[in-house]
C-alpha cells in the first residue's frame, strides 16, 4: 500500500466488521421502509448509507482496514483488500456513491425507479456483508 493510501485507510477488526454490518442493516431497514411509504429521498440516502457500512464491514473482515478517504475512491480500496467480494461489492458501491450528495443537497426529487435501483445496489452490498462476515467469523 502506497503512503497515500495508507493515510486514507485506518485499521478494523472483525469486531468492527459486525459493528459495520449491524449499521448496514439499520440503513437497510430504513431504506427499505422509506422505500415502502415513497419517502424516496430518504430510501435513496438510507440506500446509500447501508452500501457505505456494508463496504466498511466487508473490508474490516477481508483486509483489516477501512477508507478514510474520499467516499469515491472507497470502492477501489474495497477491491483491493477484499479481493472477489470487494469487487462485486464495489460494482454496486460505485453505483451508489455518486448519489451521496445528491440525496444530501441537491433539491432536484428523486424517482421512483432511481431509488429503486439504490435501494436493491444497497441489498446487494449488504447480502456481500453477511455472507463475509459470516464466513469470516467462522474460520
Amino acid at each position: 500500500m502506497t503512503p497515500r493510501r495508507a493515510a486514507q485507510t485506518r485499521r478494523a477488526s472483525l469486531t468492527d466488521a459486525g459493528l459495520y454490518l449491524a449499521k448496514a442493516e439499520e440503513f437497510m431497514r430504513a431504506a427499505e421502509d422509506s422505500f415502502e411509504l415513497h419517502n424516496l429521498i430518504a430510501a435513496m440516502g438510507n440506500a446509500v448509507h447501508a452500501g457505505i457500512s456494508a463496504a466498511d464491514a466487508i473490508a474490516s473482515a477481508r483486509g483489516g482496514s477501512v477508507w478514510t478517504g474520499e467516499h469515491s475512491q472507497a470502492a477501489g480500496h474495497l477491491e483491493r483488500v477484499a479481493a472477489a467480494d470487494g469487487r462485486d461489492a464495489g460494482r454496486h458501491l460505485r453505483r451508489l456513491l455518486p448519489l451521496k450528495s445528491r440525496t444530501e443537497y441537491d433539491p432536484r426529487p428523486v424517482t421512483l425507479s432511481e431509488a429503486s435501483a439504490a435501494v436493491e445496489a444497497a441489498r446487494r452490498t449488504v447480502a456481500i456483508a453477511e455472507r463475509v462476515v459470516s464466513s469470516t467469523r467462522a474460520e
